[in-house]
């Protein structure tokens, strides 16, 4: 039975998982950062894009190799984008691919002819041209991500722009004469979208900003003033929840949080992880309780999910009972009062520590249910995803060339595994086969799966030095980044000074 089958494939994702297999080398497969990874065709594909501006296909072989999930490079598809690519998917019920890059582009392919099985095996290139390519420019600034939907025809995609925007490819529009209205237009840079299957009239958007954005398309107004030429401000867009923490981590400045990650349970519809820089990974609910919170509240005090009836004070972390982990082990960890007195000495600090509302003062602001800790999220753009067949772990990589692994029940770390030399930044898990694709800023592809035996890409046995090692790191980083702010400022100060700005 299908009940039967989770069972047993939720106990295979107990076990300890080893890199079985590297996509690419030195002298094959991309040759740049892999930023986008997706699985299609249930399975069958994998496809890979990064900062060469291709995207490869990658097809599982047929049975009799003696390699445990064999993959080839069975086309290359030459985008045309003069930026990084950061997202690629395939439609559903297509053989459409959807690209958005750094050149602020939405490209589709139709790669019908690169999917096909050719007769020698051998990998074929493809470009813009021969795939047909239809180029969206809907977007101003970067665009970085793409969620499908049921459909061959519709898909979301969100970019530094502050906006989403529904495409579909049944009608045609000229970029040049008018877009159709985007679906959420916020005044923050956007970097990271998600929304469920299950609950597909919902939708998860975050970025350069505190809180994630819950929308929901069933109260989507209209912009009737851009509609008619007149710009508009961030009060008419519908935002039905916001997710928060009850503080910035130490790690963080004023006005540099950032989401890196965003994510939406496929098996329950209501569960959502977001990944902030410079701290941990948060789990949600979209059906906890929810409090309006404004700049009125008590000083100091933000109130919390009514399911945890606790109180959350700037100078105390919250208690081992809320979290499950322990707050002394927190990444970067929790605030103090005395490390609350060293902000405010360094000019980064005041009553406002805990985090209040931004522009959406009348919104319910829903606080996480779990936090998950261990990790180093500075450097890059890091995503994050649950694991299993029910959702049962959650992943994300680190700036250590690792990537994570958690029980998301219990917020317990359970695995830590060598993914690249540098940094990981995707983790995407086979739809039904117990296999995990991670990349970064290597240029290949490492494929892994649990296995009976000890794992040679497993760093458990040396988890108290990994977790310290990340802990000093986030604390060099804190203070680089201030030096570096501080230094912007000054610049910016000096007559003549950045005029030349770069997005």
């Amino acid at each position: 039975s299908t009940r039967w089958k989770r069972n047993v494939l939720a106990h295979t994702y107990s076990s300890n998982f080893e890199r079985i297999g590297i996509l690419g080398s030195d002298t094959t497969g991309h040759t740049g950062c892999v930023n986008a990874l997706s699985w299609a065709h249930d399975g069958n594909l994998l496809l890979s894009g990064g900062d060469d501006t291709t995207v490869r296909i990658w097809r599982m072989k047929s049975s009799g190799s003696q390699e445990l999930f064999p993959f080839t490079c069975q086309s290359v598809i030459e985008t045309g984008h003069t930026a990084n690519i950061f997202n690629a998917h395939m439609l559903p019920y297509s053989t459409r691919i959807a690209t958005v890059a750094g050149d602020h582009e939405v490209r589709v392919f139709d790669a019908t002819t690169a999917v096909s099985i050719s007769g020698d095996g051998s990998e074929t290139r493809h470009n813009a041209s021969t795939c047909k390519a239809r180029i969206l420019r809907c977007h101003t600034r970067r665009t970085k991500r793409i969620v499908t939907e049921e459909s061959p025809d519709l898909f979301l995609t969100v970019a530094e722009d502050g906006t989403v925007r529904q495409h579909d490819l049944r009608t045609l529009h000229s970029c040049r004469s008018g877009c159709p209205a985007p679906l959420v237009k916020l005044a923050s840079d956007l970097s990271t979208l998600s929304l469920s299957p299950l609950t597909p009239y919902q939708f998860v958007v975050a970025g350069e900003s505190p809180y994630g954005f819950l929308f929901d398309r069933r109260h989507a107004g209209r912009f009737i003033e851009e509609e008619w030429g007149v710009p508009i401000s961030d009060d008419s867009i519908t935002c039905v929840r916001m997710f928060g923490r009850p503080q910035r981590s130490p790690g963080e400045r004023r006005g540099y949080e950032h989401v890196t990650g965003s994510r939406m349970s496929s098996t329950n519809g209501h569960e959502v992880l977001h990944a902030y820089s410079s701290d941990a990974v948060y789990l949600y609910s979209t059906r906890d309780d929810a409090e309006v919170v404004s700049a009125a509240s008590e000083p100091g005090i933000l109130t919390p999910n009514a399911k945890f009836e606790r109180k959350i004070n700037r100078a105390s972390p919250p208690s081992s009972r809320d979290w499950v982990a322990d707050p002394g082990d927190f990444l970067p960890g929790g605030f103090t009062a005395d490390e609350d007195e060293e902000e405010e000495g360094e000019g980064g600090g005041d009553d406002n520590d805990v985090l209040m509302p931004d522009g959406h003062d009348n919104v319910p602001v829903v606080l996480p249910r779990r936090r998950f800790t261990g990790h180093c999220n500075i450097e890059t753009i890091k995503d994050v995803n649950f694991l299993g067949p029910t959702d049962e772990f959650v992943v994300s990589g680190s700036d250590d060339g690792n990537w994570f692994m958690w029980h998301k029940s219990t917020g317990a770390l359970c695995g830590i595994y060598h993914g690249d030399d540098s940094v990981v930044n995707v983790i995407e898990s086979h739809p039904y086969l117990p296999l995990v694709a991670v990349s970064g800023i290597d240029t290949t592809v490492k494929l892994f799966a649990p296995v009976q035996y000890k794992s040679k890409a497993s760093r458990m046995r040396n988890a108290e030095t990994i977790l310290s090692r990340n802990v000093r790191s986030a604390s060099t980083q804190r203070v680089n980044l201030y030096d570096l702010f501080m230094q912007y400022q000054m610049a910016m100060r000096r007559p003549g000074q950045g005029d030349n700005d770069e997005d």
